[in-house]
């Protein structure tokens, strides 16, 4: 099974006021789906923590093409395409009933050493057979940074609590999407649908961290770019850029 598929329906608690699918709830789809081929192809979370490693999220590029909303019916597929640099790569596509693309992904992995921290580079770590070259977006996710032109401003202050926490003990990468989306302003995100977002997962955060999220809004022609940071102490933990 290169690639691996998934059908859902869209509930309502995955939805916003809008109706349409959440950049988070998108993300946890993703996530999951991501773990569950990961393991039938024999390097998930049980295999890779016999030999105290561990699959690290390090940058995601999300296109909404059309954004599915409540109660439609979704597939998602996804494979991955080995290893590019530092990075394993892994693509999603999901697609309406009548086959239409609704949202297109891209995702950069790392594989951490838990014990010692360090980066786990090894292309045997996976075998050819299991490799899909076929690209949902062709470009990696791009590094993330504030723009320097514009000074970011001081938004929210969030203390990483129960909520956050995934299995590993640290904040699971959806929640800091959620964390950006409502550090955006609600008068955009009530009025204008998420177009694409670009994040990256620098320093991982744990319960009783707390982050300073700061935000700088660029307006160009055609869209509009929200850039969101958390930062503990002088460390970035993730970047996005959210283009609307």
């Amino acid at each position: 099974m290169i690639k691996y598929t998934e059908k859902h329906t869209i509930p309502c608690y995955d939805t916003d006021a809008s109706w349409r699918l959440k950049p988070t709830s998108f993300m946890n789809l993703a996530q999951e789906a991501a773990g569950r081929h990961a393991v039938y192809l024999g390097f998930g979370y049980d295999d890779l923590i016999k030999t105290n490693t561990a699959w690290i999220l390090s940058r995601v590029h999300v296109e909404f093409v059309d954004t599915p909303k409540w109660r439609e019916n979704i597939t998602l597929n996804t494979w991955h395409k080995g290893l590019n640099r530092i990075f394993f790569l892994r693509d999603f596509l999901l697609t309406d009933d009548d086959g239409n693309t609704r949202v297109k992904a891209t995702t950069s992995w790392l594989v951490l050493n838990l014990e010692t921290r360090r980066l786990v580079r090894d292309p045997k770590l996976m075998e050819e057979g299991t490799v899909c070259h076929e690209d949902v977006i062709e470009t990696p996710a791009d590094k993330v940074q504030m723009p320097k032109d514009v000074e970011a401003e001081l938004v929210r202050r969030h203390t990483v609590s129960y909520s956050d926490i995934d299995t590993n003990g640290h904040t699971n990468n959806a929640m800091y999407m959620q964390w950006s989306m409502n550090s955006v302003g609600y008068d955009i995100t009530s009025s204008r649908p998420v177009k694409e977002f670009t994040i990256n997962f620098n320093h991982e955060t744990k319960a009783g961290d707390v982050v300073d999220i700061y935000r700088a809004v660029v307006e160009k022609e055609d869209s509009l770019h929200v850039f969101v940071e958390g930062r503990v102490g002088d460390a970035s933990s993730f970047c996005v850029e959210i283009v609307f």
